[in-house]
């Protein structure tokens, strides 16, 4: 039964970066967005009215200065739930190696791919195009192999063996994006006059999904998406971009494109960092649009608290004048809401608000 579904799977998939490289003049029709929800792939969008703020991690370490530091990073997670960082302690070399560990996989044949494809979001490794080709309406220009990636130890294994470079350059990448993610959290929570140690054991011992992206070059960019506007369900998604493509919602509801900056890392506040505090700090809405000239590549590592754990808001950000404003969630629930929903119709953080209006 197992094979049968595979090879039904194997008949239905088409990989974006196959289409892209069939010379298709067009999109297919499936591809193309109602207009409503079509890009404005001008670059000057939204950049001219809000300054997107890049912060110098390296400060932290500095007693005198990392007040200001966390006075940032408070001002970044407040307006936006968004920056960029610079000197995070991962080398040029780290990130570069991992994008072409990246590189190379989405060139390897297409029957090797397909080795790793699942339409199962439980699958802890697995390979695919759109966010669920086998359910997306739309479907979105962008292919994907997803791994679970923390503790390396316990899923290294299931990577792909192909190319041999992958699990060695990925991994160092994984294994540097955790430690980041640590800091940050712990920088994040002081923010909120938390104890820097809050849910410190729960994030040591949390979940990493990484999700690689390729969003080969489009034919008509401007009527397709890489992938639609969503938040994620992480605490942080430390992101790794290989060209411009990104694009967030501010709070006047305009999308606002996000430069790439060499050596940078995004730091995007997911739905587990807008629960724990209470509602001050927002998930950050954002999308992926596509151009015509290159195929972009971007390493988007989810880190969140355990597969069962739940997170509920901090009892120190709840009192009688601002009451628990959400419900508890743990990965596992999102896992379980994605695979019966369509997430682009409804926010899974607006399932957990106990105030739906």
């Amino acid at each position: 039964m197992e094979e049968a579904n595979k090879n039904v799977l194997d008949d239905c998939f088409t990989s974006a970066l196959a289409l892209t490289e069939s010379g298709v003049p067009h999109v297919p029709t499936r591809y193309i967005l109602p207009p409503s929800q079509r890009p404005v792939l001008s670059p000057s969008i939204g950049t001219g009215s809000i300054n997107l703020p890049v912060i110098d991690l390296s400060l932290l370490h500095d007693p005198l200065l990392r007040p200001s530091v966390i006075h940032e990073i408070e001002m970044a997670c407040k307006e936006l739930g968004f920056f960029q960082v610079t000197n995070h302690g991962i080398s040029s070399s780290v990130m570069r190696d991992a994008l072409d560990a990246a590189t190379r996989f989405f060139d390897l044949p297409a029957d090797e791919k397909m080795l790793l494809v699942s339409d199962d979001v439980h699958t802890p490794v697995r390979y695919g195009t759109s966010i669920n080709h086998a359910t997306d309406r739309v479907h979105y220009w962008r292919d994907f192999i997803k791994h679970y990636s923390h503790p390396l130890s316990k899923w290294i294994d299931l990577w792909p063996s192909n190319p041999p470079c992958y699990k060695e350059k990925v991994g160092r990448y994984a294994e540097a994006t955790h430690v980041l993610h640590k800091q940050l959290m712990e920088a994040i929570t002081e923010t909120l006059g938390l104890e820097k140690s809050y849910l410190q054991e729960e994030i040591e011992e949390g979940s990493q999904v990484m999700a690689v992206n390729c969003y080969p070059a489009c034919p008509e960019p401007e009527i397709a998406l890489g992938m639609p506007p969503h938040s994620d369900f992480s605490s942080l998604t430390i992101l790794l971009q290989s060209s411009q493509g990104l694009q967030i919602k501010d709070k006047k509801n305009k999308w606002v494109c996000v430069p790439y900056i060499e050596g940078a890392l995004i730091v995007q506040l997911g739905d587990q960092v807008e629960v724990m505090s209470n509602g001050v700090y927002k998930s950050v809405v954002h999308r992926v649009t596509v151009n015509k000239d290159v195929n972009r590549l971007s390493f988007a590592s989810l880190h969140s608290l355990p597969m069962n754990k739940k997170i509920s808001p901090a009892p120190q950000l709840v009192n009688e004048g601002k009451p628990a404003a959400y419900g508890d969630f743990s990965f596992k629930d999102f896992l379980e809401y994605i695979s019966r929903n369509d997430l682009t119709k409804q926010r899974f953080i607006d399932t957990v608000k106990k105030n739906k209006f």
